[in-house]
C-alpha cells in the first residue's frame, strides 16, 4: 500500500499503507490540514518504508520500495476485474489475489479483524473509501463501495497471506465523466464532518518518528466515548501526494473500550512533502472519515 512496509510495533510508522489526509468523509469532502512549514528541496523521490497496516511493536528496517505502488509483490498479484465504474453509483468491485503459484489465494491471516482491507483514493486525494470485501470459496472478492466522483482512482489491497508477511498491492480504477475544476487543497490542521471537528496536532519530519495527536470534538465538546473500530480507537491511512504511495497506521494506545477525545499515532514518513491523512473513527454506531492535508519537512 505504498510508503513503508508493514510494521508491528506500538509506534506505528508511516510507510506503505500512505500519508496526506484529504478532506473526505465517506464519499464527501472535508477540510484539509497541514503539519509544519512547506518543505524545501526535492520531495518527489520514492521513499522506503513498510507497507500495509501498521501494528505496534519494535522498529523494523524500512523496505526498499514504498507500498501501494505496484500491482505485484513477493509473488502475489492483484487482479482487479473491475477497472471502470460509473460515477454517482455504488462502485461494485470484483478482484482476485493471485498467489506465487498463479492460483487465486484463499488462505489469509486475519489482521485488524479482517482478511483483506480495500482502500480507494482519488488521484486528487478527495475521494476516499475503506471497505471490506467478501471472499467466495474460489478466492474471488466482491464489494459494493460508496459512489465515486469522475476521475482516476487508486485501489489498494492490504492483506497478510497465511504464514507470510503483510502485502499491499494497488491498481488503477477509472470513473468516466467530467467534473468541475476545483482548487488544489491547502494544508490545515482541522477537518470537519457531520458536526464533528477533528484537530491534527504534531509535526511530520521525514526520516523521524513523529507523534500525532488527533482530538475529536462534537458541537465544540470533547468526545470521550469513541468506539473501537477494527480493534482500535481510530484507523489512519496516509497517502503521499504525487505517486500515491500508501501507508496505514493505528493508534499508539490500542482500544479495549470507549475512549477519547485524543487518539495518538506514531508516524514515520520517508520523504518531505505533502501527505493526505484519512482518519476513520466510530461514534454512536457510525463510522466517519475526517481528512486533512499535511506537510512533512526534511529531517536534519
Amino acid at each position: 500500500m505504498v510508503l513503508s512496509s508493514r510494521l508491528r510495533s506500538p509506534a506505528v510508522k508511516l510507510g506503505a499503507y500512505a500519508v496526506v489526509l484529504a478532506v473526505v468523509l465517506g464519499a464527501g469532502a472535508a477540510v484539509g490540514a497541514a503539519f509544519g512549514p512547506e518543505p524545501s528541496g526535492d520531495t518527489g523521490a520514492p521513499a522506503a518504508h513498510d507497507g500495509g497496516h501498521a501494528d505496534t511493536g519494535t522498529k523494523e528496517p524500512v523496505a526498499a520500495d514504498p507500498a501501494g505502488l505496484a500491482i505485484s509483490q513477493d509473488g502475489y498479484t492483484l487482479d482487479l476485474h473491475t477497472t471502470v465504474v460509473d460515477p454517482a453509483r455504488p462502485a461494485d468491485l470484483e478482484l482476485v489475489i493471485e498467489g506465487p503459484d498463479g492460483a487465486p489465494l484463499t488462505d489469509y491471516e486475519v489482521e485488524h479483524e479482517q482478511e483483506l482491507h480495500l482502500v480507494i483514493v482519488g488521484r486528487d486525494l478527495v475521494d476516499y473509501a475503506h471497505v471490506h470485501p467478501e471472499r467466495d470459496e474460489h478466492g474471488t472478492w466482491r464489494v459494493s463501495a460508496p459512489p465515486l466522483q469522475s476521475g482516476s482512482h487508486r485501489v489498494y489491497a492490504d492483506f497478510v497471506p497465511a504464514g507470510g508477511d503483510g502485502v499491499t498491492l494497488a491498481a488503477d480504477l477509472d470513473v468516466p465523466g467530467s467534473r468541475p475544476a476545483t482548487e488544489r487543497r491547502q494544508p490545515s490542521e482541522v477537518a470537519t464532518v457531520d458536526g464533528y471537528e477533528v484537530r491534527f496536532e504534531g509535526a511530520l519530519v521525514a526520516g523521524t518518528e513523529s507523534e500525532l495527536t488527533l482530538t475529536v470534538k462534537r458541537d465544540g465538546q470533547p468526545v470521550t466515548d469513541l468506539e473501537p473500530y477494527l480493534g482500535a480507537l481510530g484507523h489512519l491511512v496516509a497517502i503521499r501526494d504525487g505517486d500515491l504511495a500508501y501507508l496505514h497506521v493505528h493508534p499508539l494506545d490500542e482500544a479495549v473500550g470507549a475512549g477519547g477525545p485524543e487518539v495518538r499515532f506514531a508516524v514515520e514518513v520517508p520523504t518531505a512533502g505533502r501527505y493526505a491523512l484519512f482518519l476513520d473513527f466510530s461514534h454512536g454506531g457510525v463510522v466517519r472519515t475526517a481528512s486533512v492535508l499535511a506537510t512533512a519537512t526534511a529531517g536534519g
